[in-house]
């Protein structure tokens, strides 16, 4: 009886004293292994020549844009081309109903040479009396007379070709042509309507190529356009939402003016356009290159980060610590940003996990920065020496 009393305590106080030296057990475990770094991504600083360049937002003008009236009132009989369709300079648009117009030019030349035969009559007259008056036969004012009215005759048939020429011209308007090479519009006034001489505009034709890219850049920044201009020709590229590749032009036009308002000059860049990329009315991000520096510190622009001091990154050290660096970012280009300094090419940088580190803080790298091995230290082999 006495032994079964004695085991029964023996088991309550083990299950009383294990978990506690299991627990105690497992502390020192962890002690012994250190505590886990903090998971970090990181990139490499590398060093390599970056754009010099001003990032704005633009827009696409054609260089060219004519608005298509009549010249006359009229009909439209004809319309010769299609809403959207690439037309050349001189091809036929439309037709306006030339019956009116031929009337008129016949009964002008009908006038003309009705007033020639006139005049012709008025000149033999007026040469018979001026050989009348030197005979003796009539006196001098009629002879004054009868040429006074041959002048008059002869004025007449300029007048009455004048106004076959006018008549002529008023025909020819009865046929619109494109004035310039580019695409068409919508047509606002359709086929059998009857329109005025400069009233409504038929349709709307647009130069496509080339083409400009309009932008306004800070009048402070104008200063560096002017001087590498005078370099050499400056680069323009127009991005356009969602195509990966930029359309490339020149900068071909600075305004002779600041805008008081805002501050910002008006600048263009002239581009071929061959591949239609860019349409008028557009709106594109521009990036005008002035020049390239060479040897720019360069590390990913997630990596930089704003404190209360400016700027800084997390540099990890060969202990695997991170190391807080003020830099200066001269510029970012795209998602890359240039450090004129705090940081030196080859060294790594943390681009993910900021939010847990502090300065002296073990890191775990999550990745292989290009050119550089994770953690190559804790995989080499084990020294069996």
């Amino acid at each position: 009886m006495k032994m079964g009393k004695h085991k029964a305590k023996t088991r309550l106080l083990l299950a009383v004293l294990l978990p506690g030296m299991l627990l105690a057990g497992c502390g020192k475990k962890q002690d012994a292994g250190g505590p886990a770094g903090v998971p970090v991504t990181v990139a490499t600083a590398v060093q390599k020549e970056m754009p010099v360049s001003i990032n704005v937002i633009g827009n696409v003008e054609s260089i060219t844009s004519v608005q298509v009236k009549s010249m006359l009132n009229g009909e439209i009989t004809l319309v010769n081309f299609k809403e959207g369709q690439d037309v050349r300079k001189g091809d036929l648009l439309f037709i306006l109903d030339p019956r009116p117009y031929e009337a008129d030019l016949r009964r002008n030349e009908a006038n003309l040479a009705r007033d020639i035969a006139t005049a012709e009559n008025a000149r033999a007259d007026a040469a018979r009396y001026q050989a009348l008056w030197k005979e003796g036969v009539v006196a001098s004012q009629q002879a004054e007379a009868m040429q006074t009215a041959a002048d008059a005759a002869a004025a007449l048939v300029q007048a009455d070709r004048a106004a076959v020429e006018n008549a002529r011209v008023q025909l020819l308007y009865t046929k619109i042509f494109s004035p310039i090479n580019g695409r068409t519009g919508n047509l606002t006034i359709p086929l059998g309507n009857v329109i005025k001489a400069n009233d409504l505009s038929l349709l709307t034709i647009n130069q496509i190529t080339p083409i400009y890219v309009t932008f306004t850049i800070p009048e402070v920044r104008l200063g560096d356009v002017k001087r590498y201009m005078a370099q050499h020709p400056l680069t323009v590229a127009a991005n356009v939402p969602g195509d990966p590749n930029p359309a490339v032009g020149t900068l071909t036009f600075v305004d002779n003016t600041v805008d008081r308002q805002t501050g910002t000059i008006k600048l263009k860049g002239t581009f071929e356009n061959k591949d239609r990329r860019l349409w008028p009315g557009q709106f594109v991000n521009v990036v005008l290159t002035l020049a390239t520096q060479p040897g720019a510190v360069v590390v990913p622009a997630k990596a930089v980060q704003d404190g209360q001091q400016g700027p800084y990154v997390f540099v990890i050290d060969k202990e695997m610590k991170a190391e807080v660096r003020q830099v200066t970012v001269a510029r970012t280009v795209g998602d890359e940003s240039v450090v004129a300094s705090g940081v030196q090419a080859g060294e790594t940088v943390v681009t993910d996990g900021h939010l847990r580190l502090v300065p002296g803080a073990k890191v775990e790298l999550k990745n292989n920065p290009p050119g550089q091995g994770q953690n190559a230290e804790a995989k080499k082999p084990p020294d069996v020496s």
